[in-house]
């Protein structure tokens, strides 16, 4: 497939991914995707389900091995670093992982520290200052610090696992189903808060997710991935407007146009 086209008046890749393949045992998941993220903006992805969405982002992440294709982060060819040098990318990218992936038999306060103590050499003042500022960030209460996962509702399960994502600061934000398992109100607050978070932090969101409401209302662009490659890319016109048969169904089945018309889905 051939890459996306790049010109003068768009931003910088700050991720690109050029000819991946992605199996496991005799299935090939990722069949030579090519995919630029760039600076800046929040980039929605979405296909059908057991497609690879996420396996795409498990594969940048080095989570998952490739049996081919080149992935370059902040221009450097991931396959060519050292050790070293791919720790210090590490810390420049925050994941939140679908069900948030917290550690129960820690507060909130200790999973937000848990990278911070990986990576930084900080006071325990410093660190409870830092993790205090996090909670802050995402909107959670200051009391919610020294609860367990256990004591949490889903939606700040969210924003906890959101804040350990930032706790080193990160230039990019891998995000997995942000809103899977939210009510409509919260998901709408968890759309809100990552585009204010984008425009105060000046944060790339990588953003995995099948919620509708979020691609309209969130996302600068979005790619569709269909049978292993990127089948369209571009902001929310440009799918609107596609031919391919998913995409039509997608973008223009009754929970879509329930979003654009305001009329309840099953009208």
């Amino acid at each position: 497939m051939r890459a996306e086209p790049t010109g003068p008046d768009e931003a910088e890749p700050i991720i690109r991914v050029r000819d991946l393949v992605v199996g496991f045992r005799d299935r090939t998941i990722l069949k030579g995707l090519n995919l630029d993220i760039r600076r800046g903006e929040i980039l929605g992805f979405v296909g059908p389900s057991g497609q690879g969405k996420s396996v795409l982002t498990r594969t940048i992440l080095g989570l998952v091995p490739k049996r081919s294709g080149t992935i370059r982060v902040f221009g450097q060819d991931m396959d060519g670093m050292s050790l070293a040098e791919r720790r210090r990318v590490e810390q420049r990218w925050g994941v939140l992982f679908q069900h948030g992936a917290l550690f129960s038999a820690l507060t909130v306060k200790q999973n937000i520290q848990v990278p911070m103590r990986e990576h930084l050499n900080l006071s325990e003042r410093l660190l409870d200052e830092f993790a205090r500022l996090k909670i802050e960030m995402v909107g959670l209460k200051p009391e919610a610090a020294d609860k367990y996962p256990s004591e949490l509702s889903g939606g700040m399960i969210k924003r906890a696992a959101l804040a350990r994502s930032l706790a080193l600061d990160p230039e990019i934000l891998f995000l997995d189903e942000p809103t899977s398992g939210l009510d409509p109100i919260g998901a709408g607050e968890f759309d809100d808060l990552v585009a204010t978070l984008k425009q105060t932090l000046g944060l790339t969101v990588f953003m995995v997710t099948h919620d509708l409401d979020s691609l309209y209302t969130a996302c600068d662009r979005i790619a569709a991935l269909g049978d292993g490659q990127i089948i369209a890319a571009g902001p929310i016109e440009h799918m609107l407007s596609h031919d391919h048969p998913w995409l039509r169904s997608y973008f223009h089945g009754k929970r879509a146009r329930a979003i654009v018309t305001g009329e309840p889905a099953h009208a």
